[in-house]
């Protein structure tokens, strides 16, 4: 691990959005890479808009990679690392996916040999043009792709965990052959780690790519339960990091809080920098936290159409490029923030099943019994029931007590579970 956390911004430009792509002004990018370095952060989450990079199966518009690059290096400029997501997919609310897989095209994203075939060359493309680049720091599949493939997704990719598990060993082995030796991972939303019926799982989240990536949004019904004060909307982004860490392999395998932002009228503007300052202090408690990205850099123009209402204010910086009182709080976590959390020893249970991982999710009895031991003082972690008696396995993370949600949970008589 790093001696201290990574601090950086999903990068959603200022001019344009992602559509900047299709009339791409380098100067405009500078401008918002200014801004965003004054900051104090060190890299930036880069989302290149897959249907217009790869506009046919085998066509990569070179154009295109050209101008990706030209972006890498105006970062690299102001200090700035960067890490690419491939398959943009999903962002903010819109799909964005290239017409040979759609309507009359209509191929599954996950299981079509051709369609993968095509991700793959996509990925290896764009990681092997940055491969030099000594800012790179890897590439990221795509952002969230795990929404194609379930409820709620309106029309989804249905594939199974076995075909998920061959899609993401196929794309990981891609961006490495572009790029080796650079961090490559694969980032999804919590429907992962809450969701019964996804196919992508805690234990491919855990165990594939180079890093766990969580992404925490507290309007996944965290919030609306509980408050924006509350003990779980502060701490959900140190729950996801820790309940991540149940299914890792690897003792102290790092983790990416990839994607946390405050998302109004659950955390109202004006409280908007409190949220901002609880989040990054409960992650900064976890142990083995590779870093911080904030989604996200600026304000969606209200010249835009469309867009639900808390994406047009969730940025540090306004669409005129003025820092937000929640800019100053990151940039002062960024500047100030020591890194040294104790070890966490005390581990909740949690069933490895995949198929009852909605006991994670709000309203569960995990989800329930992590925050009231934290709401009682303690620090805990996570630890799944096919470990939780095995000497070595928690010897290896510092865990010396193990618990399980009914021994904390009251039970409805008001009295303590045994």
């Amino acid at each position: 691990m790093p001696p201290a956390v990574r601090f950086g911004v999903n990068y959603t430009p200022s001019v344009g959005w992602f559509h900047h792509w299709l009339d791409f002004d380098l100067d405009s990018v500078r401008a918002d890479l200014d801004s965003i370095a004054a900051l104090g952060l060190d890299h930036i989450r880069v989302f290149p808009l897959w249907p217009y990079f790869q506009p046919n199966r085998t066509l990569i518009r070179e154009r295109a990679v050209e101008q990706l690059v030209q972006l890498a290096d105006a970062a690299a400029e102001r200090g700035l690392d960067v890490n690419v997501d491939g398959l943009q997919g999903h962002l903010s609310s819109f799909d964005f996916l290239p017409a040979w897989t759609r309507t009359w095209h209509r191929r599954n994203l996950f299981t079509d040999p051709d369609v993968v075939d095509g991700q793959a060359s996509y990925l290896r493309t764009l990681a092997a043009a940055l491969a030099d680049r000594p800012n790179f720091i890897g590439m990221t599949l795509g952002n969230e792709v795990n929404q194609f493939t379930a409820g709620p997704h309106p029309d989804p990719d249905r594939a199974t965990s076995d075909q998920i598990d061959a899609w993401l060993t196929r794309l990981l082995a891609a961006c490495e052959e572009g790029a080796p030796g650079r961090l490559h991972l694969h980032a999804e939303y919590d429907a992962t780690w809450y969701q019964d019926d996804q196919p992508f799982t805690p234990a491919q989240a855990a165990r594939l790519g180079a890093v766990t990536a969580v992404h925490s949004w507290v309007f996944n019904g965290t919030a609306q339960r509980h408050g924006r004060t509350s003990v779980p909307t502060e701490h959900h982004a140190a729950y996801l990091i820790e309940l991540s860490k149940a299914w890792a392999d690897a003792p102290h395998r790092p983790v990416w809080l990839q994607e946390v932002g405050a998302p109004a009228p659950l955390v109202p503007a004006e409280h908007a920098a409190a949220f901002t300052e609880a989040t990054v202090t409960n992650a900064l408690d976890c142990p083995d936290l590779w870093g911080i990205t904030w989604w996200c850099s600026h304000d969606v123009s209200r010249d835009l159409a469309d867009f639900p209402a808390l994406e047009y204010g969730l940025g540090l910086l306004t669409n005129g490029r003025e820092p937000k009182d929640i800019a100053r709080v990151l940039a002062k976590a960024a500047s100030e923030h020591t890194y040294a959390p104790a070890p966490r020893t005390t581990a909740l249970v949690v069933p490895a099943d995949p198929a009852t991982r909605s006991l994670c999710a709000p309203g569960g009895s995990v989800y329930d019994a992590f925050f009231r031991l934290v709401a009682d003082g303690a620090r805990p972690t996570t630890v799944l029931d096919t470990h939780a008696a095995d000497a070595g396995h928690l010897r290896a993370r510092g865990i010396t007590e193990v618990v399980t949600s009914d021994q904390v949970l009251p039970t409805p008589q008001g009295g303590t579970r045994t």
